[in-house]
């Protein structure tokens, strides 16, 4: 894939992105909420972020995650979600908004496959990072949404500074929608989410979601 990141500078490695998250609500007018889509992996990475941003935007969500193998983990990782969907409105009032893609592993796992024998977050994931954020900052630029985010920023194992470089790679491909910056991690965002997972006892999965992360599962 053209652009894929495989390193970050010094300077990256110190930029708190959690800042930038604030700076952005903070410019908000009183009594707008813009339009956000942000791309969801699955329901436990989406516990926090739900909190977060739906005080400030009208969001929607886009499932668009062909690299999850096998399908019936793609189904089941999907369900779960829809029930954070439904205990946002249940709980919180928040009417979110579900989109998802048609499901085409094969196809999308070609990009990845020349690099199935890298480690866990090098080439062959960030070539994952910007498909499905390309793709979704697409539909958000075609759909007049004022903001573009992704969910993975709150996970351990993925880098929130290489997400955020994607990112403003993507936002200078699109005239209209702007990046929401993020590293939902910071503030505790990580715990706070761990805490809603177990309180709608959600499915957590062991691996990230190609067939090449599973061996990060076994051990091998």
């Amino acid at each position: 894939m053209e652009n894929t990141i495989t390193g970050i500078n010094k300077a990256d490695q110190k930029h708190n992105y959690h800042l930038d998250s604030e700076s952005i609500i903070d410019a908000i007018p009183n009594g707008e909420k813009p339009k956000m889509l942000m791309h969801v992996c699955c329901g436990p990475c989406f516990c926090f972020p739900l909190t977060y941003i739906c005080p400030h935007f009208e969001l929607t969500i886009y499932y668009n995650n062909s690299n999850i193998y096998p399908k019936e983990e793609y189904d089941r990782r999907l369900d779960e979600l829809k029930k954070v969907v439904e205990y946002a409105k249940r709980d919180y009032g928040y009417d979110i908004k579900l989109i998802v893609t048609p499901y085409e592993y094969t196809s999308y796992i070609k990009d990845l496959r020349p690099y199935s024998d890298e480690p866990e977050g090098f080439v062959r994931c960030q070539t994952c990072y910007r498909k499905r954020m390309s793709e979704a900052y697409d539909y958000a630029e075609a759909n007049g949404f004022d903001y573009f985010c992704t969910v993975m920023t709150i996970s351990r194992h993925k880098n929130a500074q290489i997400l955020n470089r994607i990112g403003a790679e993507l936002e200078k491909q699109h005239k209209y929608t702007k990046y929401f910056y993020s590293d939902f991690k910071k503030d505790d965002g990580q715990e706070k989410g761990r805490l809603l997972r177990i309180q709608y006892d959600l499915y957590n999965q062991d691996y990230c979601g190609c067939e090449f992360s599973i061996r990060t599962k076994k051990g091998e």
